[in-house]
């Protein structure tokens, strides 16, 4: 199905900053969402991703079984011929799978269509950020955490699509689980069914945006939540202070029984004075 509306999309900077928003090109955002098509090119893909590798053995491939177990007659059991044959314990598999290919195609045009139609079906839900433009001089996971942040989809799977190949982009982005980077152009329809937003550099669908200031909104939750931070590290000398003059008092407890000594040796030499005077008598 197809609507003749225009899209419009959340434009915002590589830091997170807000701008003016972005009409999306008609060309492709023109509503269209083929579901056959997409469910097409998204089984294919998983197929395509299957390696095909698993193989079990008949029973000409199993490992002994060139003798018969028994002889055919007198022993009153069954006759057998091979102890490889499928009913035995260690035989050889019937119909089981051998090493093939999952290989699907799909036509240029349908990949082109069922892609057109997961773009537009995300453009419905409003779930396409533009971005001015990416530029890492260097790989930084913690930059590309704070923006995903800052749009407030960190809870969220975040598809970047770059204008062209951006290695350091795509390094930053390679640590976190729920961002997955990659060309505008390699996107498949896959990886934006799998994504609940998709971030697109402007320069990929043909925008170019002039850069503007940055502002940083993040800043005063810091500082409210030190604020919040700060009675608690009011309460803790508090507590210190009574755990000072608990052993102030053991301190003095221990002093006060080390006075009453002398006057207990004081005590005992008055009657060793008293023996030497009746001695002296």
């Amino acid at each position: 199905m197809a609507d003749n509306t225009t899209f419009q999309a959340a434009a915002y900077t590589a830091q997170g900053t807000a701008r003016d928003k972005v009409a999306l090109p008609e060309t492709l955002f023109d509503g269209t969402v083929n579901m056959p098509v997409m469910h097409q090119a998204v089984k294919a893909y998983l197929a395509n991703q299957r390696q095909g590798n698993a193989a079990t053995k008949i029973r000409k491939f199993v490992t002994g079984g060139n003798q018969k177990p028994w002889k055919q007659k007198g022993t009153g059991r069954a006759r057998q011929g091979s102890t490889r044959a499928p009913h035995w314990v260690g035989g050889g598999t019937v119909f089981g799978p051998i090493p093939r290919s999952y290989a699907q195609y799909v036509p240029r045009q349908v990949r082109a269509l069922a892609r057109k139609s997961a773009l537009n079906a995300r453009a419905r839900e409003e779930a396409i950020v533009v971005i001015d433009r990416f530029e890492y001089e260097a790989p930084r996971t913690a930059r590309l955490k704070a923006l995903v942040d800052r749009l407030g989809v960190g809870d969220k799977k975040v598809l970047i699509l770059t204008d062209g190949a951006k290695t350091n982009v795509f390094l930053s982005g390679r640590n976190l689980p729920a961002v997955h980077v990659m060309p505008y152009a390699d996107v498949s329809t896959y990886h934006i069914l799998w994504s609940d937003v998709v971030l697109i550099e402007a320069g990929a669908i043909g925008h170019t945006l002039e850069p503007i200031a940055e502002r940083d909104e993040a800043a005063p939750k810091r500082t409210a939540a030190k604020k919040a931070a700060a009675p608690k590290a009011e309460k803790a000398p508090a507590k210190s202070a009574a755990a000072k003059k608990a052993p102030a008092k053991k301190a003095a407890a221990k002093k006060a029984p080390a006075k009453k000594a002398p006057a207990k040796t004081a005590a005992a030499k008055k009657p060793a004075a008293k023996s030497t005077k009746k001695k002296g008598k």
